[in-house]
């Protein structure tokens, strides 16, 4: 049997994987949670403290998991296992070496190809069609640890970032069941990456979500759909004010000429945009005050 699990997190995967241990009978003994007004820069926020209150889990809100009283705690609790999901600060080498067995992590791609940054986004705008939610151990490496498990997800070519997140937490919620019976059991086994297959996704930014109107219509859609909430969304400008696109569709067009970028039609519930290669409806967006968008204004 364990003894004992400390869980680390602050967002929507966390708190699925939270969920599960204590659903399938592991809670953890501590819960750390990233405070809410730290959390502004973090797509898709999840306040971890709430589900350890419904469940009588003791829990400590922090800013940087790295400050000296949480790794105290964590080196004196000395767990059999420490999980570290969903959180965008590098740990230290002392947390990593608090446990006894070592700290789990979660990674939303099948390691060790696309190791790093900015999984969902990269994915979709790469066009990945199958990928594995992975949990591995966490070494001092990116994403380097050896493997414990992977469950496969679908990504759908018309897919939106909050789809994929669904699909890769679905397979999330199918595979920890498996990683608690094992560690009930002392059984938990893993296996090495192979370095030679590694990949690495660089870091995006939200001034990577610019849209450029000379690209064809169906690039400019798929970084709407990678950008998309949970993340700061793709955006444009329109008389010297930000414009956010959360949704669109792609139509062919064989009626009108203007130049991309171009505002062929608007109404209250849509815009549609030429582009070189067909007309970009965007049927959810999000502007800074109320704008009038006008037939052959340009976006920019």
């Amino acid at each position: 049997m364990s003894n004992g699990i400390i869980f680390v997190g602050s967002v929507i995967s966390s708190e699925i994987i939270l969920r599960s241990l204590i659903e399938n009978g592991l809670p953890p003994d501590k819960v750390f949670s990233l405070k809410d007004e730290y959390s502004a820069n973090v797509s898709g926020y999840s306040d971890l403290s709430k589900i350890a209150r419904e469940h009588g889990v003791d829990y400590v809100d922090f800013k940087n998991i790295n400050d000296e009283e949480h790794v105290k705690v964590m080196e004196e609790m000395a767990p059999d296992y420490i999980f570290i999901v969903g959180l965008s600060q590098l740990v230290s080498p002392r947390i990593i070496n608090a446990p006894r067995k070592g700290v789990i992590g979660f990674h939303p791609t099948a390691l060790p190809k696309f190791r790093g940054r900015a999984a969902i986004p990269w994915q979709i705008l790469l066009d990945v069609r199958e990928s594995k939610s992975s949990l591995f151990y966490i070494d001092e490496g990116t994403d380097t640890g050896e493997i414990i498990d992977q469950e496969t997800y679908l990504i759908g070519e018309d897919d939106y970032a909050e789809d994929v997140e669904a699909a890769l937490n679905a397979a999330l919620k199918r595979m920890v069941p498996r990683i608690v019976q094992k560690i009930k059991d002392d059984a938990l086994t893993s296996r090495p990456q192979d370095e030679d297959a590694a990949t690495y996704l660089l870091k995006r930014v939200p001034e990577d979500g610019r849209i450029d109107w000379n690209d064809s219509v169906r690039n400019i859609h798929k970084l709407i759909r990678a950008t998309s909430k949970p993340y700061p969304g793709a955006f444009s400008h329109y008389k010297d004010k930000r414009v956010i696109f959360w949704r669109g569709e792609v139509h062919e067009n064989n009626k009108y000429y203007g130049i991309p970028g171009q505002i062929i039609h608007s109404d209250e519930g849509s815009i549609d945009i030429f582009c070189k290669d067909g007309i970009l409806r965007i049927t959810d967006y999000e502007t800074e005050s109320e704008i009038r968008f006008i037939e052959g204004n340009k976006f920019i």
